[in-house]
């Protein structure tokens, strides 16, 4: 077949470079994401907290704070979309003239890889940004209709409609920061394919690497200590 004949440059230690990376990216999600009821994560401390934002703001007159911060988090989510954007069109640059990519990177690695090789290199990486811009597309998306959730909120706290409205705008809120923290960890994953251009080894290096980087924030950080000070009330 075709596409066995393009795979013959790729070895064994590519194999398994390629195979860390994956596990190290999934894995880390699915471990932030469901973490040990004993060992929060910084992200499961933040959900509790948003819960107790939207709690607050019901009975918060005027409601213009929470606006701004609705408005600061989309434009967050903005910024990294159009950076993801950049980031795909410099991967189609590259992809078109991955023959230059690989004269500069020989002097190197000293390997003369045919183009191919190079170009499945950059393609991993794109798929990496691509990601990044839909999670983070889908997260403005999110946080623009918490907006209109809150928006929804009556202004009397004993309207039995308050706080399950409330309510449900503290869960799109929790679904749209997830969307967002899931595209910085493609971005920071997608910054460590970049060192397979170099060869398998630094690949398993930066995959491990960038693991330990995102583990130590969410489970062993300052800012996850200040969290768990007071989060008797804010922990899910």
């Amino acid at each position: 077949m075709a596409w066995a004949g393009l795979l013959d440059p790729f070895g064994a230690w590519d194999v398994a470079a390629l195979a860390v990376l994956m596990v190290a990216w999934i894995g880390s999600s699915l471990l932030i994401e469901h973490p040990p009821r004993r060992r929060p994560s910084t992200s499961n401390l933040m959900a509790g907290y948003r819960r107790l934002w939207m709690a607050e703001f019901i009975t918060r007159d005027p409601r213009i704070f929470d606006s701004q911060i609705v408005g600061n988090l989309r434009q967050g989510t903005a910024f990294f979309a159009s950076a993801s954007m950049i980031a795909i069109g410099g991967g189609f640059a590259l992809l078109g003239n991955a023959d230059l990519l690989r004269d500069a990177a020989q002097d190197l690695v000293q390997e003369a890889d045919p183009v191919i090789v190079w170009e499945i290199k950059l393609i991993l990486m794109q798929v990496f940004a691509i990601n990044a811009f839909l999670k983070f597309v889908w997260s403005h998306r999110l946080f623009g209709y918490c907006a209109v959730l809150m928006a929804a909120v009556p202004n009397d706290p004993a309207d039995p409609a308050a706080r399950p409205r409330a309510a449900k705008a503290a869960e799109i809120n929790i679904t749209a920061a997830k969307g967002y923290n899931r595209g910085l960890r493609s971005v920071y994953f997608g910054i460590a394919s970049a060192a397979w251009l170099a060869g398998a080894v630094p690949l398993i290096v930066t995959s491990l690497f960038t693991l330990a980087v995102i583990l130590r924030r969410e489970f062993t950080s300052a800012s996850r200590a200040v969290l768990l000070e007071d989060s008797d009330r804010a922990a899910s």
